[in-house]
């Protein structure tokens, strides 16, 4: 079946190592979309975070962002799905990375919210583009009545990384969604909310089936999209697990991985 919509994860996907979209990628979203295909972001950040980048391919579209805790358009504003952590289980998290004495931030009305500028903290927001707002406390916040859309460790030590993770699933299970994007970060959000669930819930918005969407990716947050997907594409540069769960590997995000990616699979495809 022809490919309808499309579904592109952001950092090492689409965006290169100084966080643009190249120009190959940018001509074939465009055809793409040309031909009828709807083409959205599928991604870990927040909404304005993701949002310059839509602007820039005058994308009028549902975005994925924070994992698939929160759809919404990218021209209307119109939300679509929102899942937040529980109370519980936001403190909780934060609780138990404070107690590993690891960096950790979480997000409130679409704001990165710290208890101070560390360097990791200051490094997420300049990756981000996004200025701060520093809380007195994010678990009191919480308790307070503020949602936490996603809650993110930034840890260097990669065993230390992998040790916490275990623990988290090991203790919590399916009670939320933890996982990694970048090498050192590790990701806590609702169980509802993450990308496969999100891309299913697009599709539905515009009445497309499953065979008809493709999603693109590199990391272990984009896996289960990957999976779900009528077709799977993984990044040259994505993760050994990803590139073993999709039906097609492309270039790396410096070669223009989705510009060949969309060429393959759908302006191809559309010319038949």
């Amino acid at each position: 079946m022809p490919i309808r919509l499309v579904a592109i994860d952001l950092d090492d996907t689409l965006l290169n190592s100084g966080l643009k979209i190249s120009d190959p990628c940018i001509r074939n979203i465009q055809a793409a979309r040309s031909q009828g295909v709807i083409v959205t972001l599928a991604t870990g950040r927040m909404y304005s975070s993701a949002l310059p980048y839509a602007l820039e391919l005058k994308a009028d579209v549902p975005l994925i962002t924070y994992q698939g805790a929160l759809i919404k358009n990218s021209r209307t504003s119109e939300v679509i799905y929102y899942q937040p952590l529980s109370m519980d289980m936001a403190v909780e998290t934060m609780e138990y990375f404070k107690q590993a004495g690891v960096h950790y931030h979480t997000y409130f009305d679409d704001r990165l919210c710290l208890e101070s500028m560390n360097e990791e903290g200051a490094a997420y927001a300049r990756l981000a583009g996004v200025h701060p707002l520093l809380l007195d406390s994010l678990v009191e916040s919480c308790r307070s009545g503020q949602e936490a859309l996603k809650i993110m460790a930034v840890i260097r030590d990669q065993e230390l990384l992998l040790e916490l993770e275990s623990e988290l699933k090991h203790k919590y299970g399916n009670s939320l969604n933890i996982t990694r994007s970048k090498p050192h970060y590790l990701e806590v959000m609702n169980p509802l909310a993450n990308k496969a669930d999100a891309l299913r819930l697009v599709a539905r918005y515009y009445g497309i089936q499953q065979e008809e969407v493709m999603a693109v990716g590199d990391s272990y947050n984009d896996l289960a999209m990957i999976k779900w997907a009528g077709i799977g594409v993984a990044m040259g540069n994505a993760r050994e697990e990803v590139k073993a769960a999709a039906d097609y590997i492309t270039s790396s995000n410096e070669e223009y991985g989705v510009a060949e990616a969309l060429q393959r699979w759908v302006l191809e495809q559309g010319l038949t």
